[in-house]
């Protein structure tokens, strides 16, 4: 018996944008500038070079208020600080000028300024991963071979977020509506009165006038921004996965072959949620006046524990697979021997993810920010499966094979593969293949509760006519009520879902006019029709701001809160919802290069290279209506990839000395640049309409994103046949990524492209040990 143990462990600390130089570590981006044309200053109640005020901002810690009239449904007259004798607290206070003041006619003289991304923003979660594993084989009889394969795998992974918000809309519910503190009926306000908590009507008979509102005694209500200054959202998740797999192998009869496998699988996910704002716990903390809106810091632990109580949520998953395939080679080819081999396997699957922010008991039974996505479901799978190789001759072999899945939920599909590999010549060897596939819609698509997803607005994305509405103080661009934006996009599960179609098809050819140096390049050419997609929103979206209707080919638009400089114009856009479809057609196609060298440079000492590269041709997806949208050189598909978009080329060249006991790597990544546009955005692949624009509507960037190059070295000692030691050196020249002020899966920097490099350069030691 063969016995195996591996284990390890990771801990990683978080890393905040604070952490990082400029421009990754703040919202003034004036100091970004690209043909003597500089970016905006979009910290809260920032003052830009170009404007000036940039305008008021609900984001800030400090609270500020203003009369609320109840005939109108609306905040009346100038904010003031809530607490003018704290001021602006640990913010930075701003006097506007007359002007400025003039200009803006719900601010206050005196505004408080913040960071938000230096205060609260997190690059990376802090981690914490280990794991053990083993395997065990054993010889059976006189060909076959036993195994075993014991793995438990535990992650933790925890971020911070904003302060607690209470001005907000809550996301898409399940049962009602999702309820708003920002606009409407809800809108957040400080009553006359306080109660005890409970009290069904507070008035001048059973209350008292309440002390965080500074217009109790003129018997008005107050309107209320600002968040907590109390408490920060927090996310933490522990996963676990525990895996067993056994099987056995060997011969049996006249040459036959037989394997046996199985494997069983389950995840626990546990997900932990702190400092997110209980909507219906905010109702009554106001009503009750138990937080300390004058002075935060004085509010008892107990209110806010109540106010923001720990949200914890369970989810599992289970996997159980058998299969079995006995294989034979059959008769001789010119070639070589026909090899054939079939096969049966079987497998469970289920997921239980329950809502961890449902809204069963009533509308403000639930979190702000918190998704309300569940999902739940079990099937059992059973397939038929068969390999045929047939070396021709001996320049010449075809293989076959198939697949049949039949789905407990109602789904079946053959799959087929063809493929030939022809070899003229030793150095040369062309080869293709053609296949078919399918993939059954996940537990999530087909009954998943609603799932909010943000996704950042671009200037260049909405209509001028829109846009002149909520102008800047200056009148010369937009304000910070459309410059910080982003649109809530909720999907929720389809029950009648279909599976995705696929055709594959690949060709290539590998030269290899030496033992030791071969050249490869091969195309593919991919189909999906029938894909799973939400509705189309960005139609639903541009609909809307061109006729202000809220319902648009299956898709429902919700406006946000109103612009407080411009309260009478129509307001920007905080969610729209729709549900997954069966609509597209996908096609993409590139060509992927090889090129690999090894040389003996002595006795000790040997060379080896390695490059590889990426060339996508085509991305496209094409909707039901004929319309085309193109993805490559630009950042489309833009809510598909967090605005990450489609790089052209892609590509690496590893150089590594080997001298025996020690080698050295070093390994350069090339990803190349972009158009700043997206086709699913509006306008023309190529065109630039996302360029990032200041508050003047000027671009401060040029129309590419540039291309990235990061260098990593890697360096091991075999100390002997047990122990080995180790060291990198990640982003050797310490290049940070380049500036993309549009994306939104990381703050001004792509995460495909430089995410290993926005630490700058890193170190990591370590060793291995067998036993």
């Amino acid at each position: 018996m063969h016995v195996g143990i591996s284990a390890h462990y990771l801990k990683s600390a978080a890393v905040y944008n604070k952490d990082l130089g400029y421009p990754y570590n703040s919202d003034d981006l004036s100091g970004i500038c690209h043909d003597g044309v500089c970016g905006p200053n979009n910290m809260a109640n920032g003052v830009d070079p170009s404007i000036g005020f940039t305008g008021l901002s609900t984001a800030t810690n400090v609270f500020m208020a203003r009369p609320y009239d109840a005939a109108t449904g609306a905040g009346t007259g100038r904010y003031a600080l809530l607490n003018a004798a704290a001021g602006c607290g640990s913010l930075n206070p701003y006097t506007l000028t007359d002007d400025e003041y003039a200009a803006n006619a719900t601010a206050p003289r005196t505004v408080c300024q913040q960071d938000i991304t230096h205060d609260y923003s997190q690059v990376l979660p802090e981690q914490q991963r280990w794991g053990i594993s083993g395997r065990f084989t054993k010889i059976v009889g006189d060909s076959g071979e036993a195994y075993l394969e014991l793995n438990y795998e535990n992650s933790k992974s925890s971020y911070t977020g904003l302060a607690s918000i209470i001005r907000a809309n809550a996301p898409a519910g399940i049962d009602y509506s999702a309820y708003s503190t920002s606009t409407g009926a809800g809108l957040l306000r400080l009553p006359v009165y306080v109660c005890a908590r409970g009290t069904a009507s507070c008035d001048a008979s059973n209350g008292t006038l309440n002390p965080n509102n500074p217009y109790a005694a003129q018997g008005q209500e107050a309107a209320i921004i600002g968040r907590l200054p109390t408490s920060t959202e927090y996310n933490e998740s522990v996963s676990q996965v525990f895996r067993a797999a056994a099987g056995i192998k060997g011969d049996f009869g006249n040459d036959w072959h037989y394997q046996v496998d199985g494997t069983a699988m389950v995840s626990k996910l546990k997900t932990t949620a702190k400092g997110y704002v209980y909507i219906q716990h905010l109702l009554d903390v106001i009503a009750d006046g138990s937080y300390n809106f004058m002075n935060p810091s004085a509010t008892s632990q107990e209110t806010l524990d109540y106010l923001t109580p720990t949200q914890i949520n369970h989810s599992k998953t289970q996997l159980y697979q058998g299969q079995a395939s006995i294989s034979k080679e059959v008769f001789d080819l010119p070639g070589g021997p026909l090899q054939v081999a079939v096969g049966v396997a079987a497998r469970y699957e289920s997921l239980n993810n329950p809502s961890g922010n449902p809204d069963y008991d009533g509308q403000t039974e639930r979190y702000f920010r918190l998704n309300a996505f569940g999902a739940k479901g079990h099937r059992d799978v059973e397939s038929a499966y068969f390999e045929l190789s047939a070396p021709i001759i001996e320049q010449l072999e075809l293989t076959a094979a198939g697949r049949y899945d039949h789905y407990s939920t109602g789904q079946d599909n053959f799959s087929p593969k063809f493929g030939a590999k022809f070899k003229p010549i030793r150095e040369l060897m062309f080869r293709g293949t053609f296949s078919k596939g399918f993939r059954i819609p996940s537990f999530a698509e087909m009954g998943a509760l609603p799932t909010t997803g943000y996704v950042t607005q671009s200037i260049g994305s909405m209509p001028q006519e829109f846009i002149d509405q909520h102008l800047n103080s200056a009148g010369t661009g937009p304000n910070t009520y459309l410059t910080n934006y982003s649109i809530g996009q909720t999907t929720v599960g389809n029950p009648n879902l279909k599976a995705e179609k696929s055709r594959n098809i690949t060709l290539g050819a590998t030269f290899q006019p030496l033992n030791n140096v071969s050249f490869s390049v091969d195309y593919y050419n991919i189909k999906k029709t029938g894909a799973i997609t939400s509705v189309n929103f960005s139609n639903a979206i541009a609909n809307y701001y061109a006729t202000g209707e809220t319902s648009y080919d299956g898709v429902t638009v919700i406006p946000d809160e109103v612009d407080q400089e411009h309260t009478g114009s129509q307001r920007r856009i905080a969610f729209v919802q729709g549900s997954f479809i069966n609509a597209n057609t996908i096609k993409t196609s590139g060509i992927d290069f090889n090129a690999m060298g090894k040389f003996r440079l002595s006795d000790n000492i040997t060379f080896s290279t390695s490059i590889d590269a990426t060339y996508v041709i085509k991305l496209n997806t094409e909707y039901p209506d004929g319309t085309v949208e193109h993805y490559v050189d630009t950042l489309g598909n833009f809510n598909l990839t967090a605005g990450s978009g489609t790089q052209q080329w892609r590509g690496s060249w590893q150089n590594t000395l080997d001298f025996g006991k020690a080698s050295l790597s070093a390994t350069a990544y090339y990803t190349d640049g972009y158009n700043y546009s997206a086709e699913d955005q509006g306008g023309v692949a190529g065109d630039c309409s996302l360029v990032p624009t200041n508050y003047d509507g000027e671009a401060y960037q040029g129309c590419r994103v540039k291309s990235f190059i990061s260098v990593d070295m890697t360096g091991t000692i075999k100390v002997n046949d047990q122990f080995e030691l180790y060291a990198n050196v990640m982003n050797v020249f310490n290049n940070k990524p380049p500036i993309d002020a549009t994306t939104y899966g990381a703050y001004l920097y792509n995460p495909v492209v430089g995410e290993s490099a926005i630490l700058g350069r890193s170190f990591r030691i370590g060793a291995k040990a067998s036993f």
